[in-house]
């Protein structure tokens, strides 16, 4: 059996976390060959490049990047069992590694989750976000239980995984108050010629908008375009230009930004999924987490 030196992950864990060898030398107390050195045996008893060299930085390789999540999940636990020993913590609570896709917006995000965290036995929620692409992988290598996402699995993929539909929303348009107002009367037509935040043309949602635009002979006049759904939210409520949101979702967008709505376009259909390994989600916290999508946030 091989064992792993848990010494030389703790000195891997503090170079990819302090971002190189000087402030990890500092946070050790140790000198830059001693963490070299540890580093090369680590290493050598995995069989794996864990740097590469970046001009005159290290960089994580795909694989370091996969033990650097491992090490993060060890050192955790080792600081809960210290703690739960020493009484002050009642013990700790289990981990749920969920990907949320990078253009899902965040609002929804947190309705979704909010009941796993209201379970009698607690869990942790770890949130990673990225690409579509990027979480399938991580997810088929099973360092994610979960991807909540705005597309299924492609047909057609060499991931075999499966897609849970949550839901569908039509499409609202916001707008900061003087802005909504000047649009508001003779919607939809009134949005030809109007200033508009937008998601990337690669997006799902902004392909569907092309074509609703399209139909109803809009040419909007874009200002910006954005990957975070949550970035042209702020944007819009500077008053820059009109931002489209889910309409499951609406009350939300008004009070937290402070915008009203423009209008609706009911034709427009946002879809959400959880993608998971299992055809049959058993997890309680997934559990949670899909019935409320279905049964609360995409009731209507």
């Amino acid at each position: 059996m091989d064992w792993l030196n848990y010494h030389h992950l703790l000195y891997f864990w503090t170079v990819a976390k302090e971002g190189g060898l000087l402030p990890a030398g500092k946070a050790l107390g140790v000198s830059h060959p001693t963490i070299s050195t540890q580093i090369r045996a680590l290493e050598e008893a995995l069989g794996e490049q864990l740097f590469s060299r970046s001009g005159r930085k290290l960089a994580l390789t795909d694989t370091g990047q996969l033990v650097y999540r491992y090490a993060e999940e060890i050192f955790a636990l080792g600081r809960e069992l210290v703690d739960t020993v020493k009484g002050r913590s009642a013990g700790p609570a289990a981990r749920l590694h969920i990907g949320i896709v990078d253009v899902v917006p965040k609002l929804i995000v947190r309705e979704m989750l909010e009941p796993a965290l209201a379970l009698a036995e607690p869990v942790r929620l770890v949130c990673h976000e990225d690409s579509h692409d990027k979480l399938l992988a991580e997810l088929a290598l099973h360092q994610l239980q979960l991807v909540i996402s705005d597309a299924p699995v492609p047909g057609g993929s060499p991931i075999r995984a499966h897609n849970h539909l949550l839901g569908e929303s039509a499409v609202s348009f916001f707008a900061e108050s003087s802005l909504a107002r000047s649009y508001r009367r003779g919607f939809p037509r009134s949005l030809d010629g109007a200033p508009f935040l937008l998601p990337l043309e690669s997006i799902t949602l902004r392909r569907s908008l092309n074509l609703w635009f399209e139909r109803n002979k809009i040419v909007p006049r874009v200002v910006a375009e954005f990957e975070d759904s949550a970035l042209f939210k702020v944007f819009g409520a500077d008053g820059v230009g009109i931002f489209p949101a889910p309409t499951a979702v609406e009350q939300e967008v008004i009070k937290q930004y402070g915008v009203e709505l423009v209008g609706r376009a009911a034709e427009v259909r946002e879809r959400f999924y959880a993608i998971s390994l299992e055809r049959k989600l058993t997890h309680p916290a997934i559990q949670a987490i899909c019935g409320a999508a279905r049964d609360q946030i995409f009731s209507g």
